[in-house]
């Protein structure tokens, strides 16, 4: 058995490198930022492995939000993501579901904390400018959404 010393020494050898999904937004996309939102994300240490411009139409959108489609936003959320362009991406990185959720900051910028994408650039809690998985199940069905194997560099 490793010692402890040892053991935090090769802690990163034994952590494991994950995916998840992130969506630059309409709001941001528009307001011509999401150069400024990449470099918030490599600086904290993800790779992007995947990345392209896309327009979502309505019909896809809901597709994609199929699991809120009980919830009284699920329409207007459709609406707003099918309104313009987004960048979609994965990233890579140890714990990169939750750190992702970490820098991303919370849904209400209001209540985002500091140096966090949302507190920095979200105009509202609805044109809140990214989106990310929430867990490795939803990671997984939301890269393939949006990529084949072959658009997936570096995994």
């Amino acid at each position: 058995m490793l010692s402890s010393n040892r053991n935090s020494k090769y802690k990163s050898f034994f952590m494991k490198t994950e995916l998840t999904f992130s969506m630059i937004k309409p709001d941001a996309v528009e307001r011509h930022i999401t150069g400024k939102i990449n470099a918030m994300i490599e600086e904290a240490g993800f790779s992007i492995v995947a990345q392209k411009l896309i327009r979502i139409t309505y019909e896809q959108a809901q597709k994609f939000y199929d699991v809120h489609k009980e919830k009284p936003f699920y329409a207007d959320l459709c609406k707003y993501i099918s309104s313009g362009a987004v960048v979609v991406q994965v990233l890579k990185k140890e714990n990169a579901i939750a750190d992702y959720r970490k820098l991303m900051g919370a849904t209400n910028p209001e209540q985002a904390e500091e140096g966090t994408i949302r507190k920095k650039y979200a105009i509202s809690i609805d044109q809140n400018s990214i989106h990310g998985s929430d867990a490795p199940e939803t990671a997984q069905r939301e890269i393939s959404f949006f990529f084949s194997d072959i658009e997936l560099v570096g995994c």
